[in-house]
Protein backbone atom coordinates (compact mmCIF):
# COMPACT_ATOMS: atom_id res chain seq x y z
CA UNK A 1 0.00 0.00 0.00
CA UNK A 2 2.89 2.46 0.88
CA UNK A 3 4.48 1.84 -2.68
CA UNK A 4 1.14 2.15 -4.59
CA UNK A 5 0.66 5.60 -2.34
CA UNK A 6 3.82 6.67 -3.50
CA UNK A 7 3.63 6.15 -7.34
CA UNK A 8 1.30 9.22 -8.44
CA UNK A 9 3.43 11.57 -6.69
CA UNK A 10 6.87 10.06 -8.80
CA UNK A 11 4.89 10.06 -11.27
CA UNK A 12 3.45 13.68 -11.35
CA UNK A 13 6.71 14.78 -10.80
CA UNK A 14 9.13 12.89 -13.30
CA UNK A 15 6.23 14.54 -15.76
CA UNK A 16 6.74 17.87 -14.26
CA UNK A 17 10.67 17.09 -14.58
CA UNK A 18 10.04 16.72 -18.43
CA UNK A 19 7.46 19.02 -19.31
CA UNK A 20 10.34 21.39 -18.23
CA UNK A 21 13.01 19.87 -19.98
CA UNK A 22 10.92 20.30 -23.11
CA UNK A 23 10.40 23.96 -22.30
CA UNK A 24 14.35 24.23 -22.12
CA UNK A 25 14.67 22.49 -25.13
CA UNK A 26 12.18 24.54 -26.93
CA UNK A 27 13.29 27.81 -25.78
CA UNK A 28 16.88 26.87 -27.21
CA UNK A 29 15.61 26.04 -30.27
CA UNK A 30 13.59 28.88 -31.12
CA UNK A 31 17.20 30.93 -29.77
CA UNK A 32 18.88 29.13 -32.69
CA UNK A 33 16.51 29.89 -34.67
CA UNK A 34 16.29 33.55 -34.22
CA UNK A 35 20.36 33.39 -34.36
CA UNK A 36 20.21 32.81 -37.99
CA UNK A 37 17.80 35.76 -39.06
CA UNK A 38 19.55 38.48 -40.35
CA UNK A 39 19.12 42.13 -39.79
CA UNK A 40 17.41 43.52 -43.20
CA UNK A 41 19.73 46.06 -44.95
CA UNK A 42 23.11 44.12 -44.38
CA UNK A 43 25.47 43.30 -47.17
CA UNK A 44 26.59 39.58 -46.01
CA UNK A 45 29.88 39.10 -48.12
CA UNK A 46 31.17 42.64 -46.98
CA UNK A 47 30.28 41.15 -43.11
CA UNK A 48 32.53 37.80 -43.73
CA UNK A 49 34.95 40.30 -44.85
CA UNK A 50 35.20 41.82 -41.59
CA UNK A 51 35.44 39.12 -39.57
CA UNK A 52 37.58 37.20 -41.55
CA UNK A 53 39.69 40.25 -40.87
CA UNK A 54 38.97 40.77 -37.24
CA UNK A 55 39.90 37.16 -36.36
CA UNK A 56 41.31 36.96 -32.72
CA UNK A 57 40.21 39.89 -31.23
CA UNK A 58 37.25 40.76 -29.05
CA UNK A 59 34.52 40.53 -31.87
CA UNK A 60 35.68 36.99 -32.12
CA UNK A 61 35.15 36.32 -28.36
CA UNK A 62 30.97 38.37 -28.64
CA UNK A 63 30.30 36.31 -31.48
CA UNK A 64 31.17 33.07 -29.79
CA UNK A 65 28.99 33.91 -26.87
CA UNK A 66 26.70 34.69 -29.04
CA UNK A 67 26.47 31.72 -30.59
CA UNK A 68 27.53 33.13 -34.02
CA UNK A 69 24.59 35.72 -34.12
CA UNK A 70 26.61 38.30 -34.48
CA UNK A 71 28.81 37.01 -37.32
CA UNK A 72 25.32 36.88 -38.93
CA UNK A 73 24.53 39.69 -37.71
CA UNK A 74 20.77 38.37 -36.76
CA UNK A 75 18.15 40.15 -34.79
CA UNK A 76 19.69 38.20 -31.98
CA UNK A 77 23.43 39.76 -32.57
CA UNK A 78 23.62 41.72 -28.67
CA UNK A 79 22.66 38.47 -27.78
CA UNK A 80 22.45 38.55 -23.61
CA UNK A 81 25.33 40.41 -23.24
CA UNK A 82 23.54 44.02 -22.42
CA UNK A 83 21.55 42.05 -19.67
CA UNK A 84 24.40 40.75 -17.80
CA UNK A 85 25.82 43.75 -18.29
CA UNK A 86 22.80 45.47 -16.49
CA UNK A 87 22.78 42.91 -13.92
CA UNK A 88 26.66 43.41 -12.87
CA UNK A 89 26.01 47.17 -12.91
CA UNK A 90 23.10 46.60 -10.44
CA UNK A 91 25.05 44.38 -8.11
CA UNK A 92 27.43 47.30 -7.98
CA UNK A 93 25.24 49.88 -7.03
CA UNK A 94 23.97 48.18 -4.86
CA UNK A 95 26.96 48.31 -2.51
CA UNK A 96 26.95 52.39 -2.75
CA UNK A 97 23.96 53.14 -3.07
CA UNK A 98 21.59 53.52 0.20
CA UNK A 99 18.21 52.99 -1.90
CA UNK A 100 19.25 50.25 -3.47
CA UNK A 101 20.59 48.71 -0.26
CA UNK A 102 17.71 48.99 1.27
CA UNK A 103 15.21 47.24 -1.59
CA UNK A 104 17.53 44.61 -1.35
CA UNK A 105 17.20 44.21 2.84
CA UNK A 106 12.81 44.32 1.59
CA UNK A 107 12.93 40.88 0.85
CA UNK A 108 10.89 39.27 -2.07
CA UNK A 109 9.68 42.92 -2.85
CA UNK A 110 12.41 44.91 -3.01
CA UNK A 111 14.53 41.95 -5.17
CA UNK A 112 11.45 42.50 -7.71
CA UNK A 113 12.01 45.89 -7.83
CA UNK A 114 15.90 45.73 -8.48
CA UNK A 115 14.74 43.44 -11.26
CA UNK A 116 12.48 45.83 -12.69
CA UNK A 117 15.40 48.24 -12.36
CA UNK A 118 17.93 45.63 -14.62
CA UNK A 119 15.59 45.62 -17.12
CA UNK A 120 15.33 48.87 -17.56
CA UNK A 121 18.93 49.17 -17.78
CA UNK A 122 19.22 46.33 -19.93
CA UNK A 123 17.00 48.45 -22.81
CA UNK A 124 19.49 51.65 -22.23
CA UNK A 125 22.36 49.70 -22.58
CA UNK A 126 20.59 47.75 -25.84
CA UNK A 127 19.68 51.04 -27.51
CA UNK A 128 22.97 52.41 -26.54
CA UNK A 129 25.27 49.24 -27.72
CA UNK A 130 22.60 48.87 -30.99
CA UNK A 131 23.32 52.82 -31.96
CA UNK A 132 26.84 52.30 -32.02
CA UNK A 133 26.46 48.82 -33.96
CA UNK A 134 24.74 50.08 -36.57
CA UNK A 135 26.87 53.58 -37.06
CA UNK A 136 29.64 51.13 -37.25
CA UNK A 137 28.28 48.56 -39.64
CA UNK A 138 27.34 51.81 -42.17
CA UNK A 139 31.17 53.09 -41.42
CA UNK A 140 32.31 49.73 -42.71
CA UNK A 141 30.43 49.66 -45.60
CA UNK A 142 28.51 46.80 -44.73
CA UNK A 143 24.91 48.22 -45.11
CA UNK A 144 23.75 48.45 -48.17
CA UNK A 145 22.36 51.58 -48.20
CA UNK A 146 23.09 54.03 -44.79
CA UNK A 147 20.15 55.99 -44.53
CA UNK A 148 17.87 56.66 -41.87
CA UNK A 149 15.35 53.94 -42.51
CA UNK A 150 18.26 51.69 -42.16
CA UNK A 151 19.34 52.77 -38.84
CA UNK A 152 15.65 52.95 -37.13
CA UNK A 153 15.68 48.97 -38.41
CA UNK A 154 18.58 48.62 -37.50
CA UNK A 155 17.89 49.94 -34.03
CA UNK A 156 15.27 48.47 -33.30
CA UNK A 157 15.60 45.12 -34.19
CA UNK A 158 18.95 44.74 -32.39
CA UNK A 159 17.14 46.28 -29.27
CA UNK A 160 13.93 43.95 -29.78
CA UNK A 161 16.43 40.50 -30.31
CA UNK A 162 18.35 41.65 -26.85
CA UNK A 163 14.89 42.35 -24.75
CA UNK A 164 13.63 38.77 -26.31
CA UNK A 165 16.64 36.95 -24.90
CA UNK A 166 16.26 38.88 -21.81
CA UNK A 167 12.82 37.87 -21.63
CA UNK A 168 13.66 34.32 -22.87
CA UNK A 169 16.43 33.20 -20.10
CA UNK A 170 13.95 34.36 -17.68
CA UNK A 171 11.07 32.45 -18.55
CA UNK A 172 13.96 29.21 -18.33
CA UNK A 173 14.62 30.63 -15.31
CA UNK A 174 11.23 30.07 -14.11
CA UNK A 175 9.46 27.67 -15.49
CA UNK A 176 12.49 25.47 -16.73
CA UNK A 177 15.67 23.97 -15.34
CA UNK A 178 18.39 26.16 -13.81
CA UNK A 179 19.50 29.60 -14.81
CA UNK A 180 17.66 30.51 -17.64
CA UNK A 181 21.04 33.06 -18.61
CA UNK A 182 23.86 30.75 -18.14
CA UNK A 183 21.83 28.27 -20.10
CA UNK A 184 21.51 30.58 -23.24
CA UNK A 185 25.57 31.28 -23.01
CA UNK A 186 26.08 27.36 -22.79
CA UNK A 187 24.01 27.23 -25.92
CA UNK A 188 25.71 30.15 -27.78
CA UNK A 189 28.78 28.43 -26.76
CA UNK A 190 28.46 24.65 -27.56
CA UNK A 191 26.53 25.45 -31.13
CA UNK A 192 30.27 26.28 -32.68
CA UNK A 193 31.24 22.59 -31.64
CA UNK A 194 29.95 20.91 -33.90
CA UNK A 195 31.47 22.78 -36.65
CA UNK A 196 35.12 23.01 -34.93
CA UNK A 197 34.35 19.09 -34.22
CA UNK A 198 34.51 19.08 -38.57
CA UNK A 199 36.90 21.11 -39.47
CA UNK A 200 39.58 18.63 -37.58
CA UNK A 201 38.38 15.58 -38.64
CA UNK A 202 38.76 17.21 -42.45
CA UNK A 203 41.97 18.76 -41.77
CA UNK A 204 42.88 15.14 -40.41
CA UNK A 205 41.54 13.58 -43.72
CA UNK A 206 42.52 16.25 -46.71
CA UNK A 207 45.76 17.94 -45.57
CA UNK A 208 46.96 15.26 -43.63
CA UNK A 209 48.38 17.86 -40.92
CA UNK A 210 47.15 15.80 -38.14
CA UNK A 211 47.37 12.17 -37.68
CA UNK A 212 44.55 9.91 -35.65
CA UNK A 213 47.21 10.19 -32.56
CA UNK A 214 47.20 13.83 -31.79
CA UNK A 215 43.22 14.14 -32.83
CA UNK A 216 42.87 11.69 -29.97
CA UNK A 217 44.78 12.88 -27.49
CA UNK A 218 42.76 15.88 -28.06
CA UNK A 219 39.61 14.53 -27.70
CA UNK A 220 40.64 12.81 -24.31
CA UNK A 221 42.24 16.24 -23.27
CA UNK A 222 38.90 17.71 -24.21
CA UNK A 223 36.80 15.56 -22.33
CA UNK A 224 39.08 15.53 -18.97
CA UNK A 225 38.53 19.07 -19.07
CA UNK A 226 35.22 19.14 -18.93
CA UNK A 227 34.94 16.57 -16.48
CA UNK A 228 37.69 18.65 -14.10
CA UNK A 229 35.46 21.31 -14.80
CA UNK A 230 31.78 20.16 -13.54
CA UNK A 231 34.36 18.36 -10.45
CA UNK A 232 35.22 21.90 -9.38
CA UNK A 233 32.22 23.12 -10.32
CA UNK A 234 30.09 20.93 -8.12
CA UNK A 235 33.04 20.94 -5.27
CA UNK A 236 32.25 22.50 -1.81
CA UNK A 237 34.24 23.17 1.21
CA UNK A 238 31.84 21.62 4.21
CA UNK A 239 31.91 23.63 7.40
CA UNK A 240 30.77 21.73 10.43
CA UNK A 241 28.27 24.07 12.38
CA UNK A 242 27.60 22.67 16.10
CA UNK A 243 24.69 23.78 17.93
CA UNK A 244 24.25 23.59 21.42
CA UNK A 245 21.78 21.88 23.93
CA UNK A 246 18.44 23.73 24.37
CA UNK A 247 15.56 23.34 26.74
CA UNK A 248 11.86 23.73 25.00
CA UNK A 249 9.76 23.83 28.13
CA UNK A 250 10.13 20.36 30.05
CA UNK A 251 12.10 19.09 27.48
CA UNK A 252 15.83 19.03 27.15
CA UNK A 253 17.52 18.71 23.29
CA UNK A 254 20.28 17.44 23.12
CA UNK A 255 23.21 19.35 20.82
CA UNK A 256 22.77 18.92 17.08
CA UNK A 257 25.67 19.50 14.21
CA UNK A 258 24.93 20.39 10.63
CA UNK A 259 27.10 21.50 7.83
CA UNK A 260 27.50 24.90 5.85
CA UNK A 261 28.59 24.10 2.21
CA UNK A 262 30.44 26.96 0.35
CA UNK A 263 31.06 26.33 -3.39
CA UNK A 264 34.85 26.44 -4.71
CA UNK A 265 33.65 28.38 -7.38
CA UNK A 266 31.14 31.07 -6.19
CA UNK A 267 31.85 33.60 -9.26
CA UNK A 268 30.74 31.35 -11.91
CA UNK A 269 31.64 31.76 -15.41
CA UNK A 270 31.68 35.65 -14.99
CA UNK A 271 34.99 35.40 -14.25
CA UNK A 272 36.40 34.04 -16.97
CA UNK A 273 34.28 36.28 -19.35
CA UNK A 274 35.80 39.37 -17.85
CA UNK A 275 39.07 38.13 -18.05
CA UNK A 276 38.38 37.15 -21.99
CA UNK A 277 37.27 40.79 -22.53
CA UNK A 278 40.36 42.56 -20.77
CA UNK A 279 43.12 40.29 -22.71
CA UNK A 280 41.29 41.06 -25.72
CA UNK A 281 40.63 44.19 -25.94
CA UNK A 282 44.13 45.98 -26.16
CA UNK A 283 44.53 43.39 -29.07
CA UNK A 284 41.32 44.46 -30.74
CA UNK A 285 42.33 48.39 -30.02
CA UNK A 286 45.63 47.79 -31.86
CA UNK A 287 44.23 46.25 -34.68
CA UNK A 288 41.27 48.63 -35.18
CA UNK A 289 43.64 51.99 -34.76
CA UNK A 290 46.75 50.33 -35.40
CA UNK A 291 46.15 50.89 -39.33
CA UNK A 292 45.83 54.55 -39.08
CA UNK A 293 48.88 56.78 -39.85
CA UNK A 294 51.71 57.12 -37.30
CA UNK A 295 49.79 54.40 -35.15
CA UNK A 296 51.71 51.64 -36.70
CA UNK A 297 53.48 51.10 -32.96
CA UNK A 298 50.08 49.64 -31.63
Amino acid sequence: MAKSGNMPAMGSGLSELWARLRFVLLAIVVYRIGAHIPVPGINPDQLAALFREQQGTILGMFNMFSGGALERMSVLALGIMPYISASIIMQLMTAVSPHLEQLKKEGEAGRRKISQYTRYGTVILALVQATGMSVGLASQGIAYSADFSFYFTAIITFVSGAVFMMWLGEQITEKGIGNGISLLIFAGIVAGLPSAVGQAFELARNEGAWNVLPLLALSVLGIATVAFVVFIERGQRRLKVNYPRRQVGNKMYAGQSSYLPLKVNMAGVFSSYFCFRILLFPASIGQWVGAGEGMEWL
